[in-house]
């Protein structure tokens, strides 16, 4: 298959630290920063860590037309060429598995392996229509709801039984204020995800971790993705769908071992 030609990048990225090349795909509603901060400098502290926000979050603007896959694992990919780097590893959490998904698959000659956390290759009925529920209350305005559906939807229920009553409104009151403006863009695109096809292309090392406590991305779904791909590793943590919140430490470590175990069956 010869190389697919890359765009101009043009989304807004992050870059820290130096080493092997690790690109990040962030999740939906999510950024960078939300989604990674926590482990970011754990990361950065082996690898150059590249990771841009979608239309709508972070500091890349709106899209003005539905979002395309394949424009996000472009875009990625693109921002990590622009920063030198010839080859990499991409770590993807929730809708970014998706999209590091496509990345392998459109550019093979420079992914080297797959880090997926929560992720699925199809939404199930109860994602789909979560998604769609996101998207429509985003549009509504109505983003205090939006906010309690989200709390109730991400966290374990072992997570949010430990917010003090006290302060569970100031949690909401922060998840409001925190929305991306390109939220519904991102629970759309969430919606008509479909990357079944792109499991059995894979053939680099790829790590699962499945968030076992998730009541949003079902960990069936996380364990139908790490069968889909030959020779996957699948990893547990005992978290909701918000391991960089409730188990940043853990996730970091899951994500670390594995890239020091590729770069030295690598020789790397």
């Amino acid at each position: 298959m010869s190389e697919l030609a890359l765009p101009e990048p043009t989304f807004a990225r992050t870059v820290r630290g130096s080493g092997p090349g690790l690109l990040l795909a962030h999740g939906a509603g999510g950024s960078i920063a939300a989604n990674y901060g926590p482990i970011l400098n754990g990361l950065a502290a082996e690898h150059t860590v590249v990771g841009v926000d979608y239309p709508g979050t972070g500091n890349t603007p709106r899209a003005t037309s539905p979002l395309s896959l394949d424009e996000l694992a472009d875009q990625v990919v693109a921002a990590g060429v622009a920063e030198g780097l010839g080859s990499f590893a991409v770590a993807g959490y929730s809708v970014g598995t998706a999209v590091a998904l496509r990345a392998a698959t459109r550019h093979p000659e420079r992914v080297a392996a797959l880090l997926l956390t929560a992720p699925f290759a199809q939404p199930d009925a109860r994602l789909r229509l979560s998604a769609n529920l996101w998207r429509d209350l985003h549009v509504s305005g109505d983003h205090a709801q939006l906010a309690s559906f989200l709390i109730l939807a991400t966290l374990s229920p072992s997570a949010l039984e430990a917010v003090p009553a006290n302060d569970l409104g100031a949690v909401l009151h922060a998840a409001a204020q925190t929305l991306p403006p390109g939220t519904a863009e991102h629970a759309e695109l969430t919606a008509r995800i479909d990357v079944r096809a792109d499991l059995a292309r894979v053939s680099v090392p790829t790590l699962v971790v499945s968030t076992t406590e998730d009541l949003l991305v079902s960990p069936a779904l996380h364990r139908t993705v790490a069968a889909g791909i030959a020779g996957a590793e699948l990893a547990e943590l005992a978290t909701g769908h918000l391991p960089f919140s409730e188990r940043p430490d853990e996730w970091l470590q899951l994500i670390a071992a594995f890239l020091r175990k590729t770069a030295h069956q690598d020789g790397s």
